[in-house]
């Protein structure tokens, strides 16, 4: 943290002493005034909840198999005990390769995540690369974030401008 605050603060020197001009915005801010981001996040939210109800069912079958070994396990010979632990075993490994499918790096949802959002927040970022560029600022904050920023003063927050350049009223 007081590393944070030191780098923070040679970089607010290093600004005021050469003439350089900062700004801040929130990009959480401003996603959450862009309708498509949140029809993005609505969709997401869909598709994951309809794949972890899957996964749920695919768990559920799984214990009430393995219960039903445990009940039935008494009455079994060693080699049919055998069979049941290897199709246990597989159903094991086919319920953890659905999640993984679903929910894992690269899983369907952080496919449709990228696919969805991706395009968005490029724009947010274009948006904001020109207003650095064509109001001179050195150094564009984000305060979504907000571990590394203690104060901001409001007349620097340029999030609304960034809404406007991308045709959102405020």
């Amino acid at each position: 943290m007081k590393k944070n605050i030191l780098i923070l603060g040679l970089i607010f020197v290093f600004s005021f002493s050469y003439g350089q001009k900062f700004a801040y915005v929130d990009s959480d801010y401003i996603l959450s005034k862009i309708p498509a981001y949140k029809a993005a996040q609505d969709k997401l939210n869909q598709l994951s909840k309809e794949w972890q109800k899957e996964v749920e069912a695919e768990n559920a079958e799984l214990e009430k198999l393995v219960k039903d070994f445990q009940t039935e396990k008494v009455l079994l010979t060693d080699e049919m005990k055998k069979v049941r632990e290897k199709e246990l075993e597989s159903r094991e490994k086919t319920v953890k390769d659905i999640q993984r499918k679903y929910f894992g790096q690269e899983g369907l949802l952080f496919i449709k995540r990228q696919e969805l959002m991706k395009p968005i927040q490029d724009e947010v970022y274009g948006a904001i690369k020109t207003l650095a560029e064509t109001g001179n600022y050195s150094i564009i904050f984000d305060t979504a974030g907000g571990a590394n920023i203690i104060y901001t003063d409001p007349k620097h927050d340029k999030s609304d401008e960034i809404l406007e350049k991308l045709g959102y009223k405020k």
